[in-house]
């Protein structure tokens, strides 16, 4: 079993910049891959960003490449989602997810555990 536990969310004006984190607890952090996804209001849930397990492999959604950047720390049993030059459409609930391997089927929500997601709202 895994916890994950999402925090850094809030409200910011485009352009801006936020830094998620999310803390896992549970069983080993190391083992899994750590994927970011995010649901707007009456939009499906969409994939983000994804970590291999030693941070060797990321991989970004075409609408947030060069403006987001995920890592992680192993020692801390925490991944991050920095966000930067924001915009009104990134506005959504951001999830981490976990699963034991990045694969080729790490865009799906086919992930095993989820965190209780943290809201982020741009406004224009």
């Amino acid at each position: 079993q895994v916890q994950l536990v999402e925090s850094g969310g809030g409200l910011v004006q485009a352009g801006g910049s936020l830094r998620l984190s999310c803390a896992a607890s549970g069983r080993t952090f190391s083992g899994y891959a750590m994927g970011w996804f995010r649901q707007a209001p009456g939009k499906e849930r969409e994939f983000v960003a994804v970590i291999s397990r030693g941070s060797s492999i990321t991989s970004y959604a075409d609408s947030v490449t060069g403006r987001f950047t995920i890592s992680r720390d192993n020692a801390k049993n925490t991944v991050y989602l920095q966000m930067n030059s924001l915009k009104p459409e990134d506005t959504a609930i951001y999830y981490c997810a976990a699963r034991r391997t990045m694969g080729d089927n790490y865009k799906s929500s086919r992930y095993d555990y989820w965190g209780q997601g943290t809201q982020v709202t741009v406004s224009s």
